[in-house]
């Protein structure tokens, strides 16, 4: 089991000890540190900041969202990136939600699995460098085409000025859903899960292999890697470790996406949770957070979260690595949560 250490989006400011944080975790031993973006602060120049202290730790995206750039306009900061950190990059990608990317990117959120396998081919082709790069769209028509509205016809296939240090930067996917985690282990080499169950361990594994049945697949389940996002709280106190959590499983399932479409929610549902994803959507759509954070139940939030004593702890983190995760991605905002979790893996 690997350790990662996830820093997400920013709120209203950065996160002020987010240096410490990642000292701490490069010092003892965590593979991997991520940043998140969501339409606030970005993937790209947090990550090239700190990282900027680092020597050994991953630097890695989870994720960067689809539309957020161009593949070719992706593809130029991860092998910029890259470079500066001497092969340190992990490319994290999702499609996000349509409340986000058409309120804020004001692109259409139609067909995200296919959005997503010809993104995935344009940043790799724009990696491997082997030829000006062209892609026939229909969603990242490479060059624009000259009948297209407002195209002047002068636009040419070019390929990367500067040569990437790596032809293959690893690229993991985020995903929730049953089609969408079969096409990650099918094109990518590593998935980011959020709100991972080991309730649903046998069936992400179904839904993993028939994946990695497909022709051309580009993994085996041994080379995969399965990045799980997960909260961590080392305590004597699992009721105090549920309380603190609570408003942010109410916040996903109830506001981090419409009513109509809501990947977590659905999530939730699967595990069993639909009478109450169906009341805490209701509450937050009704401006009610208060009671939303109230109605969820305390074994819905245990649901994705480790906490308890170190022994408990240590003995969860088996039980994920037994179901199939190879790398905890934790949440941790104190360095003595990093180096305590150090010691556990």
């Amino acid at each position: 089991m690997k350790l990662g250490l996830q820093l997400g989006y920013w709120g209203a400011g950065p996160i002020d000890n987010a240096p410490d944080l990642i000292a701490a975790a490069e010092e003892v031993g965590f593979d991997a540190v991520f940043t998140a973006e969501s339409w606030g602060s970005d993937t790209y120049t947090p990550l090239a900041w700190w990282g900027a202290a680092t020597d050994r730790i991953r630097l890695g995206t989870a994720v960067s969202q689809l539309s957020a750039r161009p593949p070719t306009s992706l593809a130029m900061a991860a092998l910029t990136l890259d470079h500066l950190s001497g092969g340190r990059h992990i490319i994290g990608l999702g499609v996000s939600g349509p409340q986000v990317v058409e309120g804020w990117y004001g692109q259409p959120f139609g067909k995200p699995l296919a959005r997503t396998r010809e993104y995935v081919r344009v940043v790799r082709d724009v990696l491997a460098r082997e030829g000006a790069v062209a892609n026939p769209g229909p969603h990242y028509p490479l060059p624009y085409p000259a009948d297209a509205p407002g195209s002047t016809g002068l636009g040419k296939s070019l390929k990367p000025i500067t040569h990437p240090l790596r032809a293959d930067i690893p690229i993991w996917l985020g995903a929730e859903g049953p089609k969408n985690v079969a096409q990650t282990a099918e094109i990518a080499d590593g998935w980011l899960a959020i709100f991972y169950s080991l309730r649903l361990a046998d069936q992400y594994e179904e839904w993993l292999a028939e994946g990695f049945a497909r022709p051309g697949a580009r993994r085996t389940r041994d080379e995969f890697e399965v990045a799980a996002t997960v909260q961590v709280m080392i305590t004597d106190d699992v009721s105090a470790a549920v309380e603190r959590y609570r408003p942010s499983t109410a916040l996903y399932v109830g506001g981090m996406g419409a009513k109509e479409k809501n990947f977590h929610a659905e999530l939730y549902r699967r595990m069993g949770y639909g009478d109450a994803v169906d009341e805490i959507g209701a509450l937050f759509r009704a401006g009610k957070k208060a009671e939303a954070m109230a109605a969820v139940p305390d074994e819905m939030v245990l649901e994705t979260l480790i906490a308890g004593t170190a022994d408990d702890v240590r003995d969860q983190i088996k039980a994920w690595e037994a179901a199939g995760v190879s790398m905890l991605m934790v949440t941790a905002r104190d360095t003595e949560t990093i180096r305590e979790l150090s010691t556990l893996v």
